[in-house]
């Protein structure tokens, strides 16, 4: 307890021993003992006998005299450091100099670790101390933490790995929440709200002003980003440098290449659409890459890969074709039609560019231009007369080979649903069993997909339809894939009074999870069972049509998106 007293030249416990062990009068000892190393302070001698009368012990008078002055030393150094004296720093090292070995003792380390905070460069000697001491290291500041990190990678990781897998729980989580709606489903929470998730925020502290850790955070994103191809990891980078942009820490975002583009697109995001101004914006820092700093694009590649702003981009692009079409306009002739596809062109392909390590922009191969024209055209005719389309095959050989053409028709079949239209519906949705690496079975697709599903609800009434959704597209791949499981559980707990009860039974039977499945298959499935039990009990109360008032620009455009949990 008493460590490092010595040291310092001040008595401790050994020493009173040792003195009562060799004196022959032990209460002079004592009161000669006291007398050394109790407060220096001559007008205080004759006070002090007035608390022995009172009952008061020495202790206690001690205690509370220690506690306020070292309430006093933790203010001084805080007012020392704050300060603009130049010697500041040579102030505080030499109280660390003093204070230092007293860093285990517990009334002195809370004094002991403020100067440590306070120091913007820590000795060598004093950080290893610290860092070999796991309840000091546990203690210290994040402020001295950070001085240790820098130095200490793999320790840095140790403490940031939890941080991020829990940030992918959360956004999974949030893919499979029990609310089904096409007004607040995973895309509805703004950038801003976002920022402030519990692991957003924690990291942003670890890192604060510090470049070296926020290189070491964007490295283990992109790390884990090429092992797992999962694309939460693209929003953690974009969120993370936008939550330092809004600290105004300019330390670092005036380092990072990637910060201007990211707070342009950032602004299109809360706003989910790409205006021309904004557009021209993106395209001057996509063309001012320059020979030699090809790798920004890797980065970059990142932020447009986050689903988020897929989402925005794809937005953007169904309102620029409406317009297209409303003008007989060709896409080709639209500029910012033709960068949007560029910059979806070029977050789609960012794990296959960082993987590859060739940092060069994917070419807007014709396939995209033409798959366009075909959704355009198709749409306009399901959207004017609402009839029963005919698959062209060109457009389903493009869901299969080409990711952006895929992105795009996934956009268009959430398109279909939002208008209603059944027929088309039951047309395409068949056509997403075969899509490039399975895209259409993405975590992000089925939460959206079921979603506006909702809006079809009184149409899981026919056979026909419930043939379609479920024995057409859903029941293809629930075996195989859990995700797709968990997603149809989901649905039917919302729709389960609207399918016919004969086909209701078939379904159970086909979705009884097997033995080696997760817990949530579990739960949901028991779930889903006990409110068909309660159905049977009490009819269930009448539903209501969902809104579709967006509150946004009044053109016939999606309100989500799609983009799988993994990129493919």
């Amino acid at each position: 307890m008493f460590a490092g007293l010595p040291e310092l030249g001040i008595s401790n416990g050994e020493d009173l021993k040792e003195t009562l062990t060799n004196c022959t009068e032990p209460l002079k000892a004592i009161d000669q003992f006291q007398m050394e190393n109790g407060i220096l302070l001559p007008t205080l001698q004759s006070a002090l006998p007035f608390l022995d009368l009172h009952g008061t012990p020495r202790l206690e008078f001690h205690q509370s005299v220690f506690d306020e002055l070292r309430e006093k030393l933790m203010e001084r150094v805080a007012i020392i450091a704050e300060g603009k004296d130049e010697d500041r720093y040579g102030k505080l090292e030499e109280l660390l100099e003093k204070s230092f070995p007293l860093v285990k003792m517990p009334s002195i380390q809370p004094v002991v670790m403020q100067v440590l905070k306070h120091l913007p460069k820590v000795p060598e000697k004093k950080l290893k101390t610290v860092m070999a001491d796991k309840e000091l290291y546990k203690v210290c500041s994040v402020e001295v933490k950070r001085q240790i990190w820098q130095d200490n990678q793999a320790l840095f990781g140790d403490e940031v790995s939890p941080l991020l897998k829990q940030y992918i729980v959360e956004k999974e989580a949030a893919l499979f929440s029990s609310d089904l709606s096409i007004l607040h489903n995973f895309f509805s929470p703004s950038p801003k709200t976002r920022r402030q998730g519990e692991v957003v925020l924690k990291l942003t502290q670890m890192i604060g002003k510090n470049v070296k850790l926020y290189d070491m955070v964007l490295q283990f994103l992109r790390t884990l980003f090429l092992r797992t191809r999962n694309v939460h990891y693209c929003t953690l980078r974009a969120e993370l440098l936008m939550s330092l942009h809004d600290l105004d820490i300019s330390e670092i975002c005036s380092v990072d290449p990637c910060h201007k583009f990211t707070w342009c697109l950032d602004a299109c995001i809360r706003e989910k659409f790409v205006d021309g101004k904004r557009a021209r914006e993106l395209q001057g820092f996509l063309d001012g890459v320059k020979k030699g700093q090809e790798q920004v694009l890797g980065d970059l590649s990142m932020i447009l890969c986050d689903p988020f702003a897929c989402n925005t981009l794809v937005l953007s692009i169904m309102r620029n074709l409406q317009e297209l079409l409303s003008q007989e306009s060709l896409p080709r002739d639209s500029p910012d039609l033709m960068l949007l596809l560029r910059m979806l062109s070029l977050g789609q392909g960012a794990w296959d560019m960082i993987d590859s390590q060739v940092f060069k922009e994917p070419r807007l191969v014709r396939t995209v231009c033409c798959l366009i024209c075909i959704c355009a055209s198709v749409h306009k005719i399901s959207f004017n007369q609402m009839k029963i389309i005919v698959l062209n095959p060109t457009l389903i050989k493009y869901l299969q080979e080409n990711r952006v053409a895929c992105e795009m028709g996934l956009y268009y079949v959430l398109h279909i649903a939002k208008l209603r239209n059944k027929n088309a519906l039951q047309r395409l949705l068949p056509a997403l069993v075969e899509t490039y690496n399975d895209m259409a079975f993405g975590d992000i697709f089925l939460h959206l997909l079921t979603g506006h599903l909702t809006l079809l609800s009184d149409e899981f009434g026919s056979e026909e339809f419930c043939s379609v959704v479920f024995d057409g597209f859903l029941l293809t791949s629930f075996s195989s894939k859990e995700n797709v499981h968990r997603h149809t559980l989901r649905m039917l707990l919302h729709l389960q009074h609207k399918v016919l009860p004969s086909y209701m039974e078939t379904l159970m039977k086909t979705l009884e999870p097997p033995k080696q499945c997760s817990e949530q298959v579990k739960e949901l499935y028991t779930q889903l069972m006990e409110k068909l039990e309660a159905q049977k009990k009490s009819p269930p109360p009448p539903d209501e049509t969902p809104s579709l008032d967006l509150g946004l620009h009044p053109v016939t455009v999606p309100t989500t998106a799609s983009t799988p949990t993994t990129c493919r």
